[in-house]
């Protein structure tokens, strides 16, 4: 930091001294052109007359008033005025006393609007050079008396041009301020809707797999002492969906690496064009399911593509999980003008609830997959026994603004 801005930051936390030191300056000037004897054409001359004691009176008592400038500005401005007033008509010479007021419609200026300025400063100027023009023996058209009118009007533009600078330095700031808040809340906003993103993908990946796992597992302990090929069989089931969990798990945190990084993975992200894949692990863990599609979907957005896909892994793997044994699943795809249509029904009569059971994500993390997209979702239970999911999802898809309802 300069000298200089030390300097300024230093009046600023002091402005009592500022104002002070700015009155001893007005003073001494004042004092100093109170020696000041006008010589016509030939110029001035210094030390003939010496002030009266009235004047320097006036003079301090104006220098007084301007250290409370900045708390009553129009107080001030009335004060300096008033004794340049008197001063005009009691003192001789009487331009000094004058420069206090001028100060003070700066001050005026600069702190108020232009309109308040405007009507002061005609005032002012008006009334010191009334008072100026017949006050005393110069003629009215004497260069002191319109050189009260020119400093008066000075001093008005001046403070008008500092308040007007001061005002646009502040928008500035404010400006600045404000796209910084909202950088920082739009940095948040998508740290916010990232995590959410990456967890909806994590439960969506854990659950589905899992829920074979458990299921291939129970099968196998079933079946071990009696049938032990059988075993062996959901055993490899296990192990192909553990291996299926362990890919796609290192695929999902593979978004958390940094953009660059070489061993982050490039596997594109499962769609559609798995769906048969999928519908065979969950009929190797013995859950008959039928899948229908309609329309050509191969060449669906990314976004689409994948949100249709976890909806029915998360529809599915539900249906493993609570609709009981016996149940058969269906899977619908089909393409509607510019929708796609992802339904999931089943005819289970649903599975009794396990303690500590229930509170999932998977329809939550549904919801939230359709609504960022800007379709809808409708998941209930079927008339006459088991559980149905409708998802709408249109192919020009939109993000959802914060705060909007879908």
């Amino acid at each position: 930091m300069s000298t200089l801005d030390r300097a300024r930051c230093s009046l600023k936390a002091h402005p009592w001294a500022l104002d002070a030191a700015i009155a001893a300056g007005v003073l001494m000037c004042m004092i100093a052109g109170s020696f000041v004897t006008p010589r016509g054409n030939n110029g001035v001359t210094w030390g003939i007359r010496t002030p009266a004691a009235l004047s320097l009176l006036l003079m301090l008592l104006s220098a007084a008033a301007l250290v409370f400038r900045r708390r009553a500005v129009k107080t001030v401005l009335a004060v300096t005025g008033t004794l340049s007033v008197v001063e005009s008509f009691t003192g001789d010479p009487r331009a000094p006393v004058a420069m206090s007021a001028v100060v003070a419609l700066y001050t005026v200026a600069a702190t108020t609007d232009r309109t308040t300025t405007l009507r002061i400063g005609l005032l002012t100027m008006t009334v010191l050079t009334a008072a100026a023009m017949l006050g005393g023996p110069l003629p009215w058209y004497a260069q002191e008396n319109l050189a009260v009118l020119a400093w008066a009007g000075i001093g008005a533009t001046a403070g008008d041009a500092v308040r007007s600078r001061r005002a646009f330095v502040q928008a500035i700031r404010e400006r600045a301020e404000r796209a910084e808040r909202t950088r920082e809340e739009e940095a948040l906003r998508r740290v916010a809707e990232e995590r959410l993103r990456i967890a909806r993908d994590l439960h969506d990946v854990v659950a589905h797999h899992i829920a074979l796992v458990n299921v291939q597992a129970g099968v196998a302990a079933h079946v071990m002492d009696k049938r032990p090929d059988q075993a062996k069989e959901a055993l490899a089931h296990v192990r192909e969906a553990s291996r299926s969990a362990l890919d796609e798990l290192r695929a999902t945190v593979g978004l958390l690496r940094q953009s660059g990084d070489p061993e982050a993975p490039t596997e594109p992200a499962p769609g559609l064009s798995r769906l048969e894949d999928l519908a065979g692990t969950f009929r190797s863990a013995g859950l008959p399911v039928d899948v229908a599609r309609a329309g050509q979907d191969s060449d669906l957005p990314a976004a689409v593509d994948l949100a249709a896909y976890r909806i029915v892994q998360e529809a599915l793997t539900n249906v493993q999980k609570h609709a009981g044994p016996g149940a058969k699943a269906e899977v619908s795809v089909v393409r509607v003008g510019p929708d796609i249509e992802v339904t999931v029904l089943d005819d289970g009569p649903g599975a009794p609830e396990e303690p500590g059971a229930g509170g999932g994500h998977g329809l939550l993390g549904m919801r939230e997959r359709v609504t960022a997209l800007g379709g809808t979702l409708t998941a209930g239970p079927r008339y006459g026994g088991g559980f149905r999911v409708h998802a709408i999802l249109p192919l020009k898809t939109r993000t959802t603004a914060p705060g909007e309802t879908a």
